[in-house]
């Protein structure tokens, strides 16, 4: 029997860290427990409200954060704050299926439009493969907005 999991990011502020991602991967932020959101409603904007009727410091409120798949398929994704520093490679990372049935240079030109948007969004670009087949169809290297390596593939 399979099992559920959750893929959990160290990092020094959650709430960005998970804002990225959320945008990276098409998810979304859960709104608090009992609170029903409307359509359209900022999950984040109701998280602080909720934190701050509930008597958690302000200072506490960004220690940790969440995102989950809006379909349900994916792994829900959480972010916990450490105070210290990403000191060596991270020996688990992601790869984000950013151009699935894909080859060659179609391939190659779907993932650099994806590396772009997520330049946009605070990424950093750290290199790029080529296609070799028939063990590798190419992949861009990348790291998070706190330096976690992901691969776009």
């Amino acid at each position: 029997m399979s099992r559920h999991f959750q893929v959990t990011f160290d990092a020094h502020d959650p709430r960005a860290l998970s804002a990225f991602w959320r945008d990276a991967l098409g998810y979304v932020h859960p709104g608090p427990p009992g609170v029903d959101l409307p359509e359209g409603a900022d999950p984040l904007a109701a998280w602080d409200d909720f934190l701050a009727r509930i008597g958690v410091p302000e200072d506490q409120r960004n220690t940790r954060s969440a995102i989950e798949d809006p379909d349900g398929n994916g792994p829900r994704v959480f972010f916990q704050q450490v105070p210290e520093d990403k000191v060596a490679k991270n020996r688990v990372h992601l790869d984000v299926r950013a151009a699935p049935g894909l080859e060659g240079e179609e391939r190659m030109a779907a993932l650099e439009a994806e590396c772009d948007r997520l330049l946009g969004l605070g990424a950093k670009r750290l290199r790029r493969f080529e296609p070799e087949p028939p063990m590798s169809t190419g992949f861009l290297v990348m790291a998070d907005p706190e330096g976690n390596e992901f691969c776009l593939d």
